[in-house]
């Protein structure tokens, strides 16, 4: 983008500068030379009325008079029908300027000066637009370089933010560029994030209600087939556990449905190691932290592999760790530890914690008890959700929040081949 606009800008200029920059040359190397033929005019003019005078008194033809007023490097010729041709001056060679007038006995007076020193000015007034141009040039580039850097920086930034959008990153960014329209895009875009957190959140919401009541009425139909089992009649009996077979496959239907539909929230999802993505994840926060006199203590144990997008969970992390610079105290906490099936990622400070009446509403959208917008831990929970994790509070005071990633299967790691099966299954 960059590239284009450099060229576009650079592009116009050059046409503009060609434009101008040829006729103006032209014109500085026409006017050099007719400012000279302008003076030789003037001057063979004055030699010729004062030899008309001559003339026209019936006195000889005499240029010794006039020899004066004729500069070192110009020839004077008179010529006048039936006398010879008197001359004053230096040959000035083949290539001359040169200015005639007829005086009175149809005679003529020619001045002559070589071409040498005015096409000498000539070449340096090229050289001057010449010059000119190079430094419009330049000075352009410059200007060009400015602006393209001004506009494919904004656009290059709009455009993470869109990729970030459809990656499912919805926290607002505060970034404006001081140009009106891009302004507007990048207010566009946190509206459609808003509006797009709001959905996936209620969708998500749904979903969750939904398999639970599912669940919880399925549960009972078990437990009600079950106690059915142990009636008397033996064709109910056999009925009833038919039935609860059926309820049992449907309770299997249900959680792989679940599962498919984490495992295609997490498509983006890939194997990444916390041991070396962790540190780089939480540098950006030692400063400010170290500002308010506060550390940030990084701990892995072992060499943790969890599945995960490095954009989504930097963002989740960055929510974590952004609340507890603004409303915590004393160090913070990082830490991962790992088990078969999870990797854990726990956040926590020394500050005095969540509220009890907002424990339970501490993920809702708008609600805060602090006084911020109540949107960013909403938007981390989405985040870690859409790699197939968890987000929850796990001690409110001290506050503790911990991040549950899923372990990669082996054939998702590269490097890593499944054993050979030594016998049939």
């Amino acid at each position: 983008m960059r590239r284009r606009i450099l060229l576009a800008i650079l592009l116009a200029v050059a046409v503009t500068t060609l434009a101008l920059g040829v006729p103006l040359g032209w014109t500085a190397l026409r006017l050099v030379e007719t400012l000279t033929r302008e003076e030789l005019r003037i001057q063979v003019q004055q030699i010729g009325l004062q030899l008309d005078d001559d003339l026209a008194n019936n006195r000889p033809l005499d240029i010794s008079d006039v020899q004066s007023a004729i500069p070192a490097n110009r020839r004077l010729i008179v010529t006048l029908p039936g006398e010879p041709t008197q001359m004053y001056g230096p040959d000035p060679g083949h290539d001359v300027l040169a200015e005639q007038i007829d005086i009175l006995r149809k005679g003529t007076v020619t001045i002559e000066q070589p071409a040498g020193p005015t096409r000498q000015r000539q070449t340096q007034v090229a050289g001057l637009v010449v010059l000119t141009i190079v430094v419009t040039i330049a000075i352009a580039t410059g200007v060009a370089i400015v602006t393209a850097r001004r506009l494919a920086q904004p656009l290059g930034h709009v455009a993470n933010r869109a990729g970030k959008l459809g990656a499912g990153d919805f926290r607002p960014d505060p970034r404006r560029y001081g140009v009106a329209e891009l302004d507007r895009v990048a207010e566009a875009l946190d509206t459609s994030a808003g509006a797009l957190a709001e959905l996936v959140q209620r969708e998500r919401d749904l979903v969750g209600d939904v398999s639970h009541q599912l669940r919880s009425r399925l549960t009972a139909l078990q437990l009600r087939l079950e106690a059915l089992q142990h009636t008397s009649d033996r064709e109910n009996a056999v009925d009833a556990a038919a039935a609860l077979e059926q309820a049992e496959r449907l309770g299997d239907v249900l959680d792989e449905l679940l599962e498919a539909a984490r495992e295609a929230r997490a498509t983006d999802a890939e194997p990444l190691d916390l041991a070396a993505a962790l540190p780089e994840i939480v540098n950006e926060w030692r400063d400010p932290l170290r500002a308010k006199g506060r550390a940030l203590r990084v701990r892995v144990h072992g060499r943790p592999v969890a599945k995960a997008t490095t954009a989504r969970l930097r963002e989740a992390i960055g929510v974590l760790l952004d609340n507890a610079l603004r409303h915590g105290a004393g160090p913070v906490s990082v830490s991962v530890r790992a088990t078969e099936a999870t990797v854990s990622i726990e956040v926590s400070d020394g500050g005095n914690g969540v509220p009890d009446e907002l424990v339970a509403h501490i993920f809702d959208r708008g609600v805060s008890g602090v006084g911020s917008t109540g949107v960013g831990l909403a938007l981390a929970r989405a985040l870690v959700e859409s790699d197939g994790g968890r987000l929850k509070l796990s001690v409110p005071r001290p506050p503790t929040f911990t991040i549950f990633l899923p372990v990669p299967r082996v054939d998702e790691v590269r490097g890593v081949r499944w054993p050979a099966e030594r016998s049939p299954r």
